[in-house]
């Protein structure tokens, strides 16, 4: 005995070191069919060997050989794990070596394995109908050596079930002339396990075609069992997958349950990857309509860190099973048979392990809690994966990834995928397997061990892109980077090309959309903005077109260099009569322009705010409504909407002030905004008079500085506070600072302007002598003329568009300066 416990320590000493360092090793082995024979003799020996011996063969003649399965690089098939507790168990139960075929010839055997299934079941969220809950319920569960078995045995349980049936409603037939009109149904999907089932049955088995999402629905099956039932067949029993092996897929169960109930049918669910990914809730989903299923297995071995083998099974009525595999023999019953549960009558062999014992160690080791985080962790690294195969142009996804599994392929011919697989297997470094999918050669990629890194995916796929680059090279095939309009509008019915840009009025210039964001004008308007830039454009034609656009209430396409934004503020008479000449009083139009970015790198690290400036309190003290005309869908009719009263989404009102020192007094200019802080920072209503970061420190003042056109002069002295106004008041300097540049009239030739500002003629800056004369172009070119209901339809689109010739300043907008987090 002493011998047998060195040799124990000195073999888990080496399964450690080997599970420790197995990334060094390489993944698939570099042998070929027939290498073993020529290491090892014809025949046994005659006399025992020494242990050392054999034991130092195990390096050379058997781990040369292995596939890898529990290295970080595996992703070949499905995850088949382990883990210490489960380890330690299956040692116990091997040494106890028990055949647990009745509860007589070993009831803890028994016991155990009723205990945890019950346990997994009520950990995916099962009903009560599958579970032993005592000793009078029908339903329960059982671990199965593998998914196959489990097949098999429901299958066969079915088509017990389905002659016994017949014969009620039609006495006289024999059961091979009833089975031999038996029909099975599964998805073109479906794991290869179930035809072979049906093989063994000698029943028929109809393929479903699977959807684009290939999954199995139920409007195809139903119309399968009643061409069937015209035929003179019988339908007996489906299969319905959750997580299919080529690509991870759910057939619909709610669907599919609803048509066996209708017909009568046995449902049984093979969710053999993805059943171990049920013990997290937000995984359920699929689950959805168990309740209709007969019997359900999934596979604890692949997932679970339960190894090889443990399948665990559940029926919601039993019955049927054992009249399938009930035979019993004198020497087979005890005294309790008949009351206590004999796992014998819910297989196909007659003994069985004690497989309870290790999936015992392993939930009560890592609790329900560390399995989440083991499997969420698997989804997580495959997003990963994902993303990293989204970001090159040469490669697909032909199916949607499910959990931990991602398909994926070379743009092109099957024959460049298929070449590419050869060769990332034949270097040995990783291995993956192929699918077809309606035709197409992909290969799966798998999270299949708990050793595998984030470092371990992105060195997978640094492999991959380089052995794909050598073969791209060698075939001499170009893949372009280039996205067509046409595939766009395939993914996104809504995406439409771009008329905003043009170089005239009469000849517009389609732009390819594929390049460009779609919005939603609600859901544009609640994107999440922050800081101000101003943008110049001396182009009432743009104005018009971009007014109608963020009016038309539809959906619209924008480059992803520009910054848009919706400026609409309301002045005090005063201030438009002297600004431009207009009556005091007279209500003023919101307007709009756009500004394109022309660099890049600024746009990339910028986030738009939308500032809707208005009420304006000047010295008179006097305000004035603002009415702007809303343009419906059909343009049949129009509504006035006054800016002074709630609007659905409210903006904090914020006061910007202006004034000649740098501390605040009674007799400061206001000037009162509403700013829109994004769906991250909505409040109510009753909030509006609370304290914020935005109220508190719009009061503060930007950040002495100095105009660009005067380095060497005095800087404006202002309080420096947490909002960004520095970059503020930059921005206006830069834009606004020589008002004596902007005119009264807006030239003519300026219609057929584009949208990009190269031609754009910009203010030389100058320095300001107070914050007033840096704020007052900004203010000044938000008025407009006020237009009238009574209209036409043509006439009032065109003065809500709203560019008036005597505006000379209408162009001007607010964008991105800086994200809230900026901040």
């Amino acid at each position: 005995m002493n011998i047998f416990k060195y040799k124990c320590k000195e073999m888990v000493d080496y399964i450690a070191d080997y599970l420790e360092n197995i990334r060094e090793r390489r993944v698939f082995p570099d042998v070929s069919p027939g290498y073993m024979r020529q290491l090892l003799p014809e025949s046994a020996p005659l006399e025992g060997e020494p242990w050392p011996k054999i034991f130092g063969d195990v390096e050379h003649i058997v781990m040369s050989g292995v596939t890898h399965w529990q290295s970080p690089h595996m992703h070949g098939y499905f995850p088949a794990l382990n883990s210490m507790p489960s380890l330690l168990g299956d040692m116990l139960a091997d040494a106890i070596n028990c055949l647990g075929f009745t509860w007589a010839s070993s009831p803890a055997c028994t016991e155990l394995e009723i205990v945890v299934m019950n346990w997994l079941g009520k950990m995916i969220g099962l009903p009560d109908e599958f579970l032993h809950l005592s000793n009078n319920c029908k339903g329960g569960g059982v671990l199965q050596t593998t998914a196959s078995e489990a097949t098999l045995v429901c299958l066969l349980a079915g088509r017990t079930r389905a002659i016994q049936r017949f014969h009620e409603r039609n006495p006289g037939y024999q059961d091979a002339e009833i089975n031999a009109r038996l029909v099975a149904y599964c998805s073109d999907q479906a794991h290869s396990s179930v035809e072979k089932a049906a093989l063994i049955g000698l029943v028929r088995m109809r393929y479903i075609e699977a959807d684009e999402q290939l999954a199995m629905r139920g409007k195809l099956l139903r119309e399968a069992i009643e061409d069937d039932i015209k035929q003179g067949l019988v339908p007996f029993w489906v299969c319905a997958t959750l997580g299919t092996t080529g690509s991870c897929s759910f057939d619909n169960l709610d669907e599919i349950g609803i048509v066996c109930r209708e017909y009568n049918l046995w449902l049984h669910v093979d969710a053999a990857y993805a059943g171990s990914a049920f013990i997290c809730p937000e995984f359920r989903t699929w689950l959805r309509g168990i309740e209709r299923a007969d019997s359900l297995a999934f596979n604890p071995s692949k997932w679970l860190m339960v190894h090889f083998d443990a399948t665990a099974m559940w029926v919601q009525d039993s019955t049927a099973v054992h009249r399938t595999f009930n035979v019993e023999p004198l020497y087979l019953q005890h005294e309790n048979s008949g009351v206590a549960v004999d796992f014998m009558h819910w297989q196909i062999p007659l003994s069985r392990r004690f497989r309870a014992l290790k999936v015992w160690f392993v939930l009560r080791s890592f609790g329900i809690k560390g399995l989440q985080r083991h499997i969420r962790e698997g989804v997580r690294l495959a997003q990963k994966f994902e993303a990293l195969v989204l970001a090159d142009h040469r490669f697909e996804l032909p199916a949607k990834r499910h959990l931990g599994l991602v398909v994926f392929r070379i743009r092109g011919d099957n024959e460049i995928t298929e070449r590419l697989l050869k060769r990332l297997n034949y270097r040995g470094n990783q291995h993956c397997v192929p699918s077809s999918l309606k035709g197409q050669y992909v290969i799966r990629f798998t999270i299949t061990s708990t050793h595998t890194t984030l470092d371990d995916i992105v060195k997978d796929w640094m492999e991959i892109k380089q052995v794909a680059s050598q073969v791209l090279d060698e075939m001499n095939i170009t893949i372009s980077n280039r996205v067509y309009l046409k595939d766009t509008k395939e993914k996104s019915e809504a995406f439409g090309s771009s008329l905003l840009l043009s170089n005239s009025p009469l000849s517009p210039k389609v732009v390819n959309g594929s390049f460009a964001a779609i919005f939603d004008a609600d859901e544009f308007l609640a994107k999440t903005y922050a800081g101000i830039r101003i943008a110049h454009q001396e182009s009432p034609s743009t104005r018009r077109r971009v007014r109608g656009i963020l009016m038309s209430g539809k959906q619209f396409s924008l480059d992803s260099h520009m910054d848009v934004a919706v400026v609409s503020t309301t002045l005090d008479g005063n201030h438009a009569n002297n600004s431009h000449g207009r009556e005091p009083g007279q209500p003023v139009t919101s307007q709009a322009s756009i500004r394109e970015d022309v660099d890049s790198e600024e746009s990339a690290a910028e986030e738009t705010e939308l500032l809707q400036l208005s009420q304006r309190r000047g010295s008179s003290q006097t305000s004035t409504n603002t009415q702007s005309s809303n343009l419906s869908h059909n343009h049949n009719h129009n509504q006035n909407h006054n800016y002074n009263a709630t609007p659905t989404n409210h903006f904090r009102p914020i006061a910007l002030w202006t004034a000649q020192s740098q501390t605040p007094s009674p007799f400061m200019t206001l000037v009162d905004c509403h700013m829109y802080h994004g769906k991250r920072f909505l409040e109510p209503v009753s909030s509006l008079i609370d304290n914020s970061s935005f109220t508190s420190s719009i009061n503060h003042m930007p950040t002495p500085i100095t105009t660009p056109t005067d380095p060497a002069g005095p800087p404006l002295s202002f309080e420096d506070g947490d909002w960004p106004a520095r970059t503020f008041s930059q921005l206006l300097l830069e834009r606004y600072a020589n008002t004596s540049l902007r005119s009264a009239d807006v030239d003519s030739s300026t219609d057929s302007s584009s949208l990009s500002l190269a031609g754009a003629t910009t203010p030389t800056p100058s320095r300001l002598s107070s914050p007033n004369d840096l704020a007052s172009p900004l203010l000044g070119s938000f008025a407009s003329q006020s237009q009238s209901a009574s209209r036409s339809a043509s006439q009032l689109l065109h003065s809500a568009l709203g560019a008036s010739k005597f505006s000379d300043s209408d162009a001007t907008i607010c964008s991105a300066a800086s994200s809230l987090e900026s901040l």
